[in-house]
């Protein structure tokens, strides 16, 4: 049955509420294990500078380019 208001059937409805995929993931963000909690500091492992590619020359505890 046709709802008369905007011209759509039932289910149509359940079609546009459906969840979308995120529109944007960062490939940079840090992947879970890549970092860990030192007091009020979020510190990043090896692993992550590694898969990120480069120094920032903030000296980081734990970076492989120094």
């Amino acid at each position: 049955m046709s709802d008369e208001r905007d011209g759509k059937d039932a289910g149509s409805l359940a079609d546009s509420t459906a969840p979308s995929a995120p529109a944007y993931i960062d490939p940079t963000a840090p992947l879970p294990g890549e970092t860990y909690i030192d007091g009020p500091y979020l510190v990043f492992n090896e692993a992550y500078h590694l898969r990120r590619g480069y120094c920032c020359n903030s000296d980081c505890r734990h970076c492989p380019y120094r």
